[in-house]
């Protein structure tokens, strides 16, 4: 399985969901406009993405690929897997029930209300509704589509890469944040070693981190301000041996560089995004990651299903 998780896979994946995913922009911005001096700086808008999120990518690669049993199918999530499959569910008529702890802000719950799904509320953590969503997959007979250690998540989050390869195709580096690692596993299986590919986790999530020092996934603290879509236990064993080759180095920034790169975003572009969706940049602006002079920096604003309030 994991040997058909390459660029071959990935693009046709991509044939089977483009007609239900946007090809979302790659912004050029002055690197100066943020006080940086990086050679050149772009963002990929993934939160202009359908439902929010990239997640959407892996939830149309599922279900357009699997097969769906009449009970549907049943996700557990912080939030954004969930809304991704609530809408992709709800633009094929599949039925769909989604697990997601009490961590899960109101902006999620509206959307994914607003998408028609059964929505559960279980214990305090991803984990906790993982747990609950699984019992019911056990009764119900439905289709579990984890959010991300799942084949198909994968594919479809490996989507990503190609489409930034084929719009910014100079970049050096790719800064991309993580939580199960679904993201960053598919599009490191896109480049390969075409780039360099920087990891960004919460420092109160340190789940990649931890799993680098260990030689695999191992539990991490699973806390912060991101703790709704970058906060698993751990991270997925399907991407864990693509993160060893081809990511080379994790960076870990706090709630505070989060909550700022969230309001830079805001204030300098009008980019209202989650904190999540703001991690990877906040490791560029708190320089935690400090570029080399001219290097073409590419970082991904993976979602953006918030209240946008006090931004």
């Amino acid at each position: 399985m994991l040997r058909s998780l390459n660029p071959e896979a990935i693009a046709q994946a991509y044939s089977v969901i483009r007609r239900h995913i946007r090809r979302t922009p790659v912004v050029e911005i002055d690197s100066a406009d943020f006080g940086l001096t990086a050679g050149s700086l772009s963002f990929k808008l993934e939160l202009l993405q359908h439902a929010g999120s990239f997640k959407t990518r892996g939830a149309f690669a599922n279900l357009l690929t699997r097969q769906i049993p009449p009970s549907g199918v049943v996700a557990a999530s912080g939030g954004n897997h969930g809304v991704a499959v609530a809408y992709a569910a709800h633009k094929l008529g599949i039925p769909a029930k989604i697990f997601v702890p009490t961590v899960t802000p109101d902006a999620k719950l509206a959307r994914l209300r607003e998408y028609g799904a059964a929505l559960e509320i279980v214990g305090d953590r991803y984990d906790d509704a993982l747990h609950a969503s699984r019992q019911w997959a056990a009764e119900s007979g439905a289709l579990e589509i984890h959010a991300y250690d799942q084949f198909e998540t994968l594919l479809g989050q490996g989507t990503v890469g190609l489409e930034w390869a084929a719009q910014a195709p100079r970049l050096d580096t790719l800064l991309i944040a993580v939580g199960g690692g679904g993201l960053i596993g598919g599009i490191a299986a896109w480049y390969r070693e075409r780039v360099k590919i920087v990891a960004v986790e919460p420092a109160a999530a340190p789940t990649l981190h931890k799993a680098m020092q260990a030689g695999r996934p191992v539990d991490a603290e699973a806390g912060g301000i991101a703790v709704d879509s970058l906060a698993p236990r751990r991270v997925g064993e399907l991407m864990f041996p693509f993160a060893q080759k081809f990511v080379d180095q994790v960076v870990l920034v706090s709630d505070e560089e989060i909550q700022a790169a969230q309001g830079r975003l805001w204030r300098t572009l009008r980019i209202a995004t989650e904190p999540g969706g703001a991690a990877a940049f906040a490791a560029l602006l708190s320089r935690r990651y400090a570029p080399q002079p001219g290097e073409q920096i590419g970082v991904l604003v993976c979602g953006g299903n918030t209240n946008a309030v006090n931004l």
